[in-house]
């Protein structure tokens, strides 16, 4: 996707941090952000799982839909549009969205998978994670934080999953602990990454796909 025009530059007022100066002139300057408000669509977001899914087809009319971590809502308007069954998960509150069913509590509750399938009607087909954690600037620290809600995630989807069913979730720092991909590749038939175009070059994040469920593994 190309820029049109020139760059906006955002002047450092006082008070204003020159990290936060550059992560508005960041927003000002993003293509995708320019096509999401163009688009309505709730975040910039919503692109990396449109481009994931002209890699994978992994969207289709009548899935039954879990998306972790849903706020504002990017990823479950892109799949509500493509005819999925939405239910959204996130401890923050979300705008209504046509289509899709939210439940505003903590995904890791002991009773969430039950609450999640109840909402559903069955098992889910697809357990979709944009999360990530609060970041401290220490690398190894976010690390670390960033792997456990990924574990966190796949976990929830290996309860609440079909046979057949597919897990995507977002990584960092060169893709998925050696122990957790293994433990994927052992209960999905296919485990990839993926970075789409509009994940920010600079940016560690990447996408691991796993389709194919076929239930976790015995610890």
């Amino acid at each position: 996707m190309s820029r049109t025009g020139p760059k906006t530059r955002v002047k450092t007022a006082r008070g204003r941090k020159t990290s936060s100066k550059q992560w508005l002139e960041r927003q000002l300057n993003d293509p995708y952000v320019r096509r999401a408000q163009a688009d309505g669509m709730r975040s910039r977001a919503a692109y990396k799982l449109l481009e994931i899914d002209q890699k994978t087809s992994l969207l289709r009319p009548g899935l039954r839909v879990v998306d972790l971590g849903a706020a504002p809502g990017g990823w479950s308007q892109v799949a509500a549009a493509r005819g999925c069954r939405i239910v959204a998960i996130d401890l923050l509150a979300m705008d209504p969205l046509p289509g899709v069913d939210f439940i505003q509590m903590d995904f890791m509750e002991e009773s969430a998978p039950e609450v999640l399938s109840a909402a559903l009607g069955g098992p889910a087909d697809l357990v979709l994670s944009d999360m990530a954690p609060n970041t401290t600037g220490h690398k190894a620290t976010d690390h670390l934080r960033i792997m456990a809600l990924v574990e966190a995630a796949a976990d929830f989807a290996g309860q609440v999953l079909a046979p057949g069913g597919a897990f995507v979730a977002k990584v960092f720092q060169g893709g998925a602990e050696h122990t957790l991909l293994a433990d994927l590749k052992r209960a999905f038939a296919k485990v990839q990454h993926i970075k789409p175009p509009a994940s920010r070059k600079e940016s560690a994040e990447q996408y691991l796909v796993a389709t194919g469920f076929r239930g976790m593994p015995k610890t």
